[in-house]
């Protein structure tokens, strides 16, 4: 008997109702402090000598099947003002820590690290991260979907670690003011995480499977308070900044403009869990670049948010609906438009409820046409049973006092475009189950009908299996002008299937094959495009990974495609094109001084032609202060006339000196063949305060035949974080 996925959802739902807390008897008290804390790595206040300890971690990997072989144990307590932790790592393999740098927000795999997880609200979904490597570089980040870290989160806390010869200590105090909870809470979840690569051990203080990271929120243990935490009382912080700078777009012959521009955040806890942000005149300009890839898509990129002002319950408003299904997507404000002012009010209404609203207006560009433009969001979701939820969003994009077509000569905007949707997301108590149902419906001037989207999966991952069935339809008239929707009018269905072998012994940790297609069709059920995978991939026991591929791919052409992307020369509607083709990925173990990696692709293209892909990367880190990474990508393409043979680059060396935990200095050249640029960038931070910064940022861009200059910018931002 066949039953249908929605019908499934309720079931496995249903399930949840009796479902405890996987980790519920993983307790650590906290008590308040006997004595005053200094943070310097020393643990020799009366406060740590009184506290409970939690020990005795379970290995993560390679196996976990038993305790952790390097010890670790952590201690927890809180004043009026702060929450304090201490953990002590212990070694036990000779030779110098493995870390690659004292660079903010590292990356997790290439660092000897400590971090804890905290759910202040022990609903197993959202919460916050923070850490340190064995170097003292922090690691601090928003939690979502139960075991999502965002680091662009930064906020207001202090740490150190210091070294011993058989033992690291990080020590920490994070403000009450800094993280959001609900008043008289006094269960929260909480986990502790270590990573020791020399060892090649990664452990849990709360036991998580394997095949989950340490941060998944449904494996933590509970936080057992000896009274309410403390009100975190007036709780305002506002950040003003002054920026200075010039730039200059020299290939277009225009003169030297010169910014000079103030603006302001401002966070206001309207309770200890629901916080109001604020922006005037707000300036992005110390956002990392981008990072360029080799675009031989039929369909726009997507590239993640990074700015500050959205990512604090970002989820609330991000996470409706799937990777190119994105009814909301911040980025499609104010990127080359100034944004005026906004407002966000975010965060938690109850244990069970969450609401999020977001309003933010930009300017008009009078050489552009484009008017004045409002964006409000609206976002609430309901916790269900164990840790599912269902959510309603609502977005609208409104033009204001705009006349399309009233200058013949600008382009033309749309007056309005609205959206609605609802969605049942699915996660059981121990995450082996997860998945979405969702529907959206668009509002747009002249669109009616063919508006609706509606999307499902359903996913099971247990040590050994990973299958998932993932089916979406959108219509041909739903529209996302503030999303990333870049395909209307298809139906897909997406399953897939993977197994894990565990040798017992051997240099392969575990390996196994994985398969799976997705299959387009148009509204009428005729096949657009498919692509069928099969792979096989290796996971040693140093932690170095391999992978090989072969694939099958399909494609109806709906609208003219340059297959290079670059050429200007189209093949035609409703072509055929078919091809098959093999690769390989390979990672190298990241306890190495010296990291390398590369993936290979060859096979058809279209019009029956070839291509061959070459990607590789390479670094090397003179720990802690230097890190050095370059990476290349190699595309020979041969089609038919008038195409021709095709060969381009896309090559990216980075340097990263980090002169101590609080001053990076961050420079990296992007030259790319596709698009004939060379790209220069070069971003000194300097953090004085905690959350502090002052930034000096310098761009480039050059054409490649005798590196002439296109464009030069230079940007001097200082920010201060003042908490009233």
């Amino acid at each position: 008997m066949r039953i249908p996925l929605l019908t499934l959802f309720s079931i496995l739902l249903s399930l949840q109702l009796f479902a405890q807390k996987k980790n519920a008897s993983y307790q650590l008290p906290i008590k308040a402090a006997s004595s005053e804390i200094k943070i310097d790595g020393v643990q020799d206040e009366l406060a740590w000598q009184e506290a409970a300890v939690a020990k005795d971690f379970y290995m993560m990997l390679p196996m976990d099947t038993s305790f952790a072989q390097v010890p670790t144990e952590v201690r927890m307590t809180y004043d009026k003002n702060n929450i304090y932790i201490i953990a002590t790592n212990y070694v036990t393999l000779p030779g110098p820590y493995m870390v690659e740098s004292l660079r903010r927000d590292w990356n997790f795999g290439k660092n000897d690290n400590f971090i804890f997880f905290i759910d202040p609200f022990d609903d197993q979904t959202n919460g916050f991260s923070f850490g340190a490597n064995a170097a003292g570089a922090q690691w601090d980040g928003i939690m979502y979907e139960g075991s999502k870290v965002d680091l662009s989160w930064d906020n207001k806390w202090v740490s150190t670690v210091k070294n011993y010869d058989d033992k690291w200590i990080f020590e920490a105090a994070i403000p009450f003011k800094t993280i959001r909870y609900k008043k008289g809470i006094t269960n929260w979840g909480i986990n502790f995480g270590r990573q020791d690569l020399k060892s090649t051990e990664k452990s849990a203080w709360a036991p998580v499977p394997r095949q989950f990271p340490s941060a998944a929120l449904a494996y933590t243990g509970s936080l057992i308070w000896d009274q309410p935490p403390p009100d975190a009382g007036t709780n305002i912080s506002l950040i003003p900044y002054a920026l200075g700078g010039f730039s200059r777009n020299i290939a277009a012959g225009q003169k030297t403009d010169y910014r000079k521009e103030v603006g302001i955040d401002a966070k206001v806890a309207i309770t200890s869990s629901l916080n109001l942000d604020l922006t005037v005149n707000p300036d992005f300009s110390q956002v990392d670049v981008d990072q360029q890839v080799t675009n031989l898509d039929r369909f726009e990129l997507f590239f993640p948010e990074r700015r500050q002002f959205f990512l604090e319950n970002g989820d609330l408003f991000t996470n409706y609906g799937y990777t190119n299904i994105r009814p909301f997507f911040s980025r499609r404000i104010g990127l080359g438009v100034p944004i005026q002012f906004g407002a966000r009010l975010s965060g938690r209404l109850s244990k069970n409820w969450r609401l999020g609203v977001m309003d933010m207006q930009t300017g008009a560009v009078g050489e552009l046409g484009l008017p004045v433009q409002n964006f409000a969001v609206a976002s609430l979701q309901r916790r269900v049973f164990a840790r599912s939820y269902i959510g309603v969003l609502f977005i609208n994009k409104e033009s204001l006092n705009y006349n399309p077509g009233a200058e013949p000569t600008k382009p033309v905007y749309s007056r309005y475009n609205r959206n609605i949707g609802f969605e049942y997301n699915l996660a059981s108590a121990n995450n082996v189950w997860t998945g979405k149902a969702m529907v959206l419906k668009s509002f747009s001037p002249g669109k009616t009908g063919r508006d609706w989207v509606h999307a499902a999966n359903l996913q099971y991952t247990s040590r050994a299996w990973l299958i998932n069935w993932q089916h979406q339809y959108v219509g041909q008239n739903y529209t996302a002008e503030v999303g990333y929707v870049p395909r209307q009018g298809f139906i897909q269905i997406n399953p897939k299937v993977g197994y894990s072998f565990f040798p017992k012994k051997g240099a392969i940790l575990n390996h196994g094959p994985t398969v799976s297609t997705s299959h387009i069709t148009d509204e009428k059920l005729k096949t657009t495009d498919n692509t069928s995978l099969v792979s096989y991939g290796f996971t040693f026991r140093s932690r170095s990974v391999f992978n090989i591929w072969t694939a099958y791919d399909f494609v109806k052409l709906l609208r003219p495609f340059d297959p290079t992307n670059f050429s200007g020369d189209t093949l035609a509607r409703r072509t055929n094109h078919s091809w098959k083709s093999w690769g390989t990925d390979f990672v190298s173990k990241p306890q190495s001084i010296f990291t390398y990696s590369f993936t290979t692709r060859y096979g058809g293209y279209y019009a029956d032609g070839t291509r061959l892909n070459l990607t590789g990367s390479l670094g090397y880190r003179f720990q802690p202060f230097v890190s050095i990474a370059a990476a290349a990508s190699y595309n020979d393409i041969k089609l038919p006339e008038p195409w021709g043979r095709n060969k381009f680059w896309l090559i990216g060396p980075r340097l990263d000196v980090t002169m101590t935990n609080t001053l990076y200095l961050t420079t990296f050249v992007q030259y790319n063949e596709q698009i004939k640029n060379v790209n220069l960038n070069a971003r000194l931070q300097w953090r004085y305060k905690p959350a502090s910064d002052l930034f000096i940022v310098y761009t480039d861009n050059y054409l490649p035949t005798h590196l002439m200059v296109k464009n030069r910018a230079l940007v001097v931002k200082f920010t201060y974080w003042w908490n009233l």
